[in-house]
């Protein structure tokens, strides 16, 4: 398991267990880290996801705090941390995404009219510099389905439209954990819109297969051996 799942994992299962209630504060950093085991770095990352979703409230100044959320719905949010562990079919959403999404950027650097260039490069000047959970996801969502309606194929546009939603969390989860996961998609994402505004389709199926081959790649390591072998 990488290090900063790790982390969350133990403070997950120091709410669960009432150790940390809603609204509790958090131990000091270096006394937290200390007590599970941890490096301060791989604690600070995973109290950054966990705050990403909620789970977790920074106030600066002040200290880190669990939200105060009835306990249900405390857990159904940490459930986003954990359930596409659980689940592997997620991959063979995936490999579909592999094989579709790169075919839609060819195309669309032929066929996307200039308006929807210059949206999709709007979309990405759109995103903060540190986009908060749901900023991220809409982001990201946008930006693959405008591409895919870029190809003029709508039969297209609706397969990629339909595997979106089972990879949405996966894709997530890997840019609150992984480190410079953020930055690389945005850089991914700018190159594959650069290679669809210069109407150069092979380029942009190659960035574009990069940009999800490392999603792919990523998870199969997450999920362990036995996903690698799928």
């Amino acid at each position: 398991m990488p290090v900063t799942d790790e982390a969350i994992e133990k403070i997950k299962a120091m709410i669960v267990d009432g150790e940390l209630r809603p609204g509790e504060r958090l131990p000091k950093e270096a006394d937290l880290a200390e007590r599970l085991g941890l490096s301060r770095n791989s604690l600070r990352e995973a109290v950054k996801a966990l705050s990403l979703i909620r789970v977790l409230d920074v106030r600066q100044g002040d200290g880190t705090y669990v939200t105060s959320l009835e306990p249900e719905l405390l857990l159904d949010a940490l459930g986003f941390v954990v359930d596409f562990h659980q689940d592997d079919t997620v991959l063979y959403f995936l490999e579909v995404r592999r094989l579709l999404e790169p075919a839609a950027a060819a195309m669309a650097a032929s066929a996307m009219p200039e308006e929807g260039i210059a949206a999709l490069a709007e979309i990405l000047d759109r995103l903060p510099k540190e986009p908060s959970l749901d900023e991220l996801i809409a982001n990201d969502l946008e930006f693959h389905r405008l591409i895919a309606s870029g190809t003029g194929n709508p039969v297209l546009c609706s397969l990629i439209d339909g595997i979106a939603g089972p990879t949405t969390r996966a894709r997530v989860w890997r840019g609150l954990t992984e480190e410079g996961a953020v930055q690389r998609t945005r850089d991914q994402h700018r190159a594959i819109c650069d290679a669809i505004a210069g109407r150069d389709p092979e380029l942009a199926r190659s960035w574009m297969t990069v940009h999800v081959a490392g999603v792919e790649r990523w998870l199969r390591g997450t999920l362990g051996p036995e996903a690698a072998a799928l």
